[in-house]
C-alpha cells in the first residue's frame, strides 16, 4: 500500500490530545477585537474539543494523527 497523503491545511489547524480526542481554535478572535471585551477575548483564545460529528472528517484528512 502507498503512504496516504495528509491534508496540509487540516494538519496546520488541528491537533490531537494524548486520549486521542482532536482541538481546534475558536472562531472570530482574527479582527474587529477592539468592540469585543476582554472576558470573551480570553474566553475564545482557548483551544476546545472538535464535535465528535465533525471530528470523524478530520481523521479522514489526517490519517497518521
Amino acid at each position: 500500500m502507498p503512504k496516504l497523503k495528509t491534508r496540509r491545511a487540516a494538519a496546520k489547524r488541528f491537533r490531537a490530545t494524548g486520549s486521542g480526542k482532536i482541538l481546534r481554535r475558536k472562531a472570530y478572535k482574527n479582527h474587529l477585537l477592539q468592540h469585543k471585551t476582554s472576558t470573551r477575548k480570553q474566553r475564545l483564545s482557548k483551544l476546545t474539543v472538535v464535535d465528535e460529528r465533525d471530528a470523524e472528517n478530520v481523521r479522514l484528512m489526517l490519517p497518521y494523527l
